[in-house]
C-alpha cells in the first residue's frame, strides 16, 4: 500500500497540553498530492470497518511516531483529525467519533497505523487520511500518508409514507405518497392487491415513484396499496388500504383481558365511518349485553363506543363482541375474550354420596377455578385426610378422592377445600359418605353370539339391588358409542332383540346396571356373518427415500368361510385422486409401496375384500418419505483455487459425478436405474422462490413468482422444472435472469396435469420453490387438434391441384412425343411405298393399337 509524504517536527519533551496543539499546527497543513491511489471501502450502516495504513519507518529502523487520521470535510479541502495517538499520552478522538475509533491490535494482521471504526453511520461516508509523523526526523525525510474512501451503505426506511386507511368517493381524486431514504438510494415500486401497478389513463406514477396518483376512482381502484422501498441492502413495505366512504370501519379493537374478581374491564371499539353516526352493538356469546340479567347493573357502553364492566364477577368469563354500523353497507365487528381469575371455590355440596362396598368408587368435590386448580385438602370426621399415606385412597386432577377399594372404615362426614394461585374461596359443606353394597348381576349374556345377515338376535341381562338400595336402571348401549337403531332394536327390561342384522350392527355390546351405589357394566360381543370384510385397524408404516412399507391388522373377513385380500390406496397429501396397488401374496398384511418421491407426504388407506365383495376402509395414516440423501463423491477432491461451477441439475445426478460401488440405488430388469439420488451442492444457498402460479393468456401460459424473502441477493438466475408423468425436466432454454420473475411458455398439451418448480440459483447452490400442479384445459387440446385438421385440408387441397397440373403437364409432354413418333413411321411408310427403303431392310407390317382415336401404331 502506497504511503503519502508528510511533513513532520522533531519533538523532545511534550506534555498533553502541548501535543495536540502542536500536532494539529504541524499535520494538518501538510496533505500532499491527490486520491488516485485511494482505497475505496463500502460499510453497512452499523456495521465496522478498518483502514489499513502501515508505517513505514525511515531506513527501516523503529523509531518514535505519531499517528494521525484526519477527515476530508466538504468540498473546501478543510480536513479535522478524527484521532490521533502517541506512544504513552492519552488518545484524541474528534467530535462524534468518541468511543467509535481506535488504534489496531499490534498484533493483528493489519498496518501499525490501522484504524478501527465502529457503529458507522451515514455521516461516516467521505475522504479519510493516515498520517504518521517521526518527532526524531527533519521534515524532508519523511514516507507516510494514505488515502481512503468510505462508502456507507444503508438498507431502505421510510421517511413519508400515506396512511394505513384512506377514505373516498367514487369519482375522487387522491395522491399516496411514499418515500424512503437509504444507500444507494431506494428504488419505489407499487403493487395493488399483491400485482404491480399498470398506469393508465387515470393512474399513473410520477416523481420518480414516490407519488401513486389516481384520479376519477372506480370501483376497481378500491384495494389495498403497497409501496416496497428497496436497495442493494434490504426492503421494506407499507400498506395504505383505500376504502368508500360510507360504512362504519373498527380502527382499534378490543383485546383479550385478563380480570380479578371484583376489577373493572373496559373493551375498546373505535370505529371510523362517513358520515360518522356510528351505533356500536356489544354481545357476549351471541346475547346482547344489556339482555344479560347479571350484567344488567354492571354493564355500560361509553360515546366513543367501549364497553366497561365494572366489577368483573367469576360467571363474567366469555367472548365480547362488538359490531358497529352507520346504516351503510354491512356491520363490521370484532370480538375479544374476557378471562376473569378468582380463588378456587366450591360451586356444589351434595349432602350423602355413596360409595360401593369392595369396589372402587368415587366422593366428589365440586369446584369452580380459574387459574387452573392446583390441590384439594380433604378432612374426615373433622381430621385432615392424608391421602398420600393411605394406600387405597388417590385425590384424583379435578380434586376428587378415589377409593381404589371401598371398606366399611371409609364411611364417614368429609369436607374439601380446593386452592389455586389466588388462594380458596372456602370449603364445602359437610358430606355424609355411606358405603353400601352395589347392585349385582341375576342374569348375564353369553359371551359371544353369531348370526347371519338377516337373522335376529336376543341377548339377557338382569340385576338385583342390595338391601336399602334403590333399584337399578338396566340399559343397553354400544361400547363404540355409536347408537342403537332404534327401528330394528327393541329393549324390554334388561333383554335386547335386534331384528334384521346388518355388517354394521358387528361388535361389542354392554349391559350397564346402575342405582345411586354404583354403576356395573357386563359386555358382550355379537359377530354378524356373510358380509364384506370390516375395516383394516392398527394401520402403520416406516418410510424410506423412495418407498414406504404399511402394516396393518386385519379386520373381521365376514365369516369362516370367507377369505380376505387386500388393496392399498394412497395419493400425495393435497391430491385429489388415490392410487390403488392389490397386495400380494393373497391373505398378506403387509406390503412395500414403491416408486415414491423423496421428502413428500403420502396418505394411505386399505381396504379388504372377500367373494362378496369391498369391505370398509381403514382410516386414513399419513407418512412422510425421507430426504434424498447426498451420493458419495469417491475421487479425491482438487486444491487451489477454482472458479464457480454452475449448479448442476437438482433433480438428476450431474455427469461428473462418480459414486462409490457402495452406494447402491434400485434398478429395474434392464438394469436402469430407477430412482436417481437428488444432488445437492454446497455453499451459500439463497432463499426460496415465492407464490408459484400459473395463468393461461391469450398466447400461451405465463409462470409467474416472487424473489426469496431471505437472501434475494444471492441469486444469479433462476431455472424452471416440469413433468408429467415422468422424470423432472427443464422448461427454459436460457437462464432466466435475477431480474426476471416470468416466464411465458406455448406449448402444454391440453388434458394434461403438469407439475412445476422454479429453483433460486446461487454461485455454488440452489433452492426450490414448492411444488405446484396445474391441469391444462382439455379445450387447448381441441384447438390444436381443429388447427390440424384445417391445415390438413388445406394440404390435401394444395396437394390435388398440384397433382392435376402435374398430370396436365405430363399428358402434353406424352402428346407431343407420341405425335413426334407417329411423324417418323408415317415418314417411313412414305419412303417404302415410294422404294426408298436401303437395301437389305423388309418392309414389315403394321399392326394397329387397340386405341383408335389416338391413332398410335406399332411398328
Amino acid at each position: 500500500m502506497g504511503m503519502r509524504p508528510q511533513h513532520h517536527k522533531a519533538v523532545c519533551t511534550l506534555t498533553v497540553s502541548s501535543l495536540v496543539p502542536v500536532l494539529l499546527a504541524v499535520l494538518i497543513p501538510g496533505v500532499v498530492g491527490g486520491f488516485q491511489d485511494a482505497v475505496h471501502i463500502t460499510a453497512i450502516l452499523g456495521e465496522s470497518v478498518v483502514f489499513n495504513c502501515q508505517v513505514e519507518f525511515p531506513a527501516d529502523h523503529p523509531v518514535p511516531y505519531v499517528l494521525q487520521w484526519e477527515k476530508k470535510v466538504g468540498d473546501t479541502g478543510l480536513e479535522i483529525p478524527i484521532y490521533i495517538w502517541y506512544d504513552s499520552y492519552p488518545t484524541h478522538s474528534g467530535e462524534g467519533y468518541e468511543g467509535r475509533v481506535s488504534r489496531v491490535s499490534p498484533d493483528s494482521p493489519y498496518g501499525l497505523a490501522s484504524l478501527n471504526l465502529t457503529n458507522i453511520r451515514e455521516s461516516d461516508q467521505g475522504w479519510y487520511e493516515c498520517k504518521v509523523v517521526f518527532l526524531n526526523r527533519s521534515p524532508n525525510s519523511h514516507k507516510n500518508g494514505t488515502w481512503f474512501h468510505l462508502d456507507v451503505h444503508a438498507p431502505p426506511r421510510f421517511s413519508v409514507t400515506p396512511e394505513d386507511i384512506i377514505y373516498v368517493n367514487l369519482g375522487d381524486a387522491i395522491i399516496l405518497n411514499c418515500q424512503a431514504e437509504g444507500t444507494p438510494t431506494p428504488e419505489i415500486l407499487w403493487y395493488k392487491d399483491a400485482n404491480p401497478v399498470e398506469p393508465s389513463a387515470t393512474i399513473g406514477i410520477f416523481n420518480d415513484g414516490t407519488e401513486l396518483r389516481i384520479a376519477n376512482i372506480r370501483h376497481e381502484d378500491i384495494g389495498d396499496y403497497t409501496c416496497i422501498a428497496r436497495n442493494g441492502e434490504g426492503q421494506i413495505s407499507h400498506t395504505a388500504r383505500v376504502i368508500i366512504a360510507g360504512g362504519a370501519v373498527i380502527m382499534v379493537p378490543p383485546t383479550n383481558q385478563t380480570k380479578q374478581e371484583g376489577e373493572k374491564v373496559q373493551f375498546s371499539c373505535e370505529a371510523k365511518a362517513l358520515p360518522g353516526n356510528v351505533t356500536v352493538r356489544w354481545t357476549r356469546d351471541n346475547t346482547p349485553v344489556k339482555e344479560i340479567a347479571a350484567l344488567e347493573t354492571r354493564v355500560t357502553i361509553r360515546r366513543d363506543g367501549s364497553l366497561v364492566i365494572n366489577p368483573v364477577s367469576a360467571d363474567d368469563s366469555g367472548q365480547y363482541q362488538c359490531e358497529v354500523t352507520n346504516g351503510i353497507g354491512e356491520p363490521q365487528s370484532a370480538s375479544a375474550y374476557l378471562s376473569v381469575e378468582y380463588p378456587a371455590k366450591v360451586t356444589f355440596t351434595p349432602t350423602i354420596q355413596y360409595l360401593p362396598f369392595r369396589l372402587a368408587g368415587v366422593v366428589q368435590c365440586y369446584i369452580k377455578s380459574n387459574p387452573p386448580l392446583q390441590y384439594v385438602t380433604w378432612t374426615k370426621d373433622k381430621r385432615l385426610l392424608e391421602p398420600y399415606q393411605t394406600k387405597d385412597i388417590v385425590i384424583m386432577n379435578n380434586g376428587s378422592l378415589l377409593f381404589t377399594r371401598v371398606n366399611q372404615n371409609h364411611q364417614g362426614r368429609y369436607t374439601c377445600t380446593p386452592y389455586n394461585a389466588h388462594g380458596t374461596q372456602g370449603s364445602s359443606g359437610h358430606m355424609e359418605v355411606l358405603v353400601r353394597k352395589p347392585p349385582v348381576f341375576t342374569l348375564e349374556p353369553e359371551p359371544l353370539y353369531q348370526r347371519k345377515v338377516g337373522e335376529t338376535v336376543e341377548m339377557h341381562c338382569d340385576a338385583q339391588e342390595a338391601e336399602g338400595t334403590q333399584k337399578p336402571n338396566i340399559q343397553w348401549q354400544r361400547r363404540d358409542g355409536q347408537p342403537l337403531q332404534r327401528n330394528r332394536v327393541r329393549v324390554t327390561g334388561g333383554n335386547i332383540t335386534i331384528e334384521g342384522l346388518r355388517r354394521t350392527d358387528f361388535g361389542f355390546y354392554q349391559c350397564v346396571v346402575s342405582n345411586e351405589v354404583a354403576t356395573i357394566v357386563t359386555a358382550t360381543q355379537l359377530v354378524v356373518e356373510g358380509t364384506q370384510p370390516h375395516a383394516p385397524y392398527n394401520v402403520s408404516g416406516n418410510a424410506s427415500e423412495f418407498a414406504v412399507t404399511l402394516q396393518w391388522l386385519p379386520g373381521y373377513s365376514g365369516g369362516p368361510d370367507y377369505k380376505q385380500d387386500y388393496t392399498i390406496w394412497y395419493r400425495e397429501a393435497g391430491v385429489s385422486d388415490w392410487s390403488t396397488i392389490p397386495v400380494t401374496p393373497s391373505g398378506s398384511t403387509q406390503v412395500t409401496i414403491n416408486r415414491l418421491t423423496p421428502g413428500t407426504t403420502y396418505e394411505f388407506q386399505v381396504i379388504g375384500k372377500n367373494a362378496l365383495g369391498d369391505g370398509m376402509l381403514s382410516k386414513v395414516i399419513t407418512i412422510r418419505t425421507l430426504d434424498a440423501k447426498t451420493p458419495i463423491d469417491p475421487r479425491p477432491q482438487p486444491t487451489g483455487d477454482k472458479p464457480p461451477r454452475v449448479p448442476p441439475d437438482p433433480f438428476v445426478p450431474p455427469p461428473d459425478v462418480l459414486y462409490s460401488s457402495v452406494v447402491i440405488f434400485p434398478t429395474d430388469s434392464t438394469g436402469a436405474t430407477l430412482y436417481p439420488p437428488i444432488f445437492r451442492p454446497k455453499g451459500p444457498r439463497p432463499g426460496h422462490p415465492r407464490n408459484l402460479t400459473v395463468t393461461e393468456v391469450h398466447n400461451g401460459f405465463i409462470i409467474t413468482w416472487q424473489a426469496p424473502q431471505d437472501k434475494a441477493n444471492l441469486v444469479q438466475y433462476y431455472t424452471i422444472k416440469y413433468r408429467t408423468d415422468g422424470p423432472w425436466k427443464t422448461l427454459n432454454k436460457a437462464q432466466i435472469r435475477a431480474e426476471e420473475t416470468s416466464y411465458l411458455v406455448k406449448n402444454l398439451v391440453g388434458g394434461r396435469t403438469y407439475y412445476f418448480r422454479v429453483l433460486a440459483n446461487s454461485v455454488k447452490s440452489y433452492e426450490s420453490s414448492e411444488e405446484v400442479k396445474f391441469s391444462v384445459p382439455a379445450r387447448v387440446k381441441h384447438k390444436a387438434i381443429t388447427a390440424g385438421v384445417v391445415g390438413g385440408i388445406l394440404f390435401f387441397i394444395v396437394a390435388i391441384i398440384l397433382s392435376v397440373c402435374a398430370v396436365k403437364i405430363c399428358n402434353k409432354r406424352k402428346r407431343r412425343k407420341q405425335e413426334k413418333a407417329y411423324n417418323m413411321v408415317a415418314c417411313r411408310i412414305t419412303d417404302a411405298r415410294n422404294g426408298g427403303q436401303p437395301p437389305g431392310v423388309s418392309q414389315v407390317p403394321l399392326k394397329k393399337t387397340k386405341d383408335l382415336d389416338k391413332a398410335e401404331y406399332q411398328v
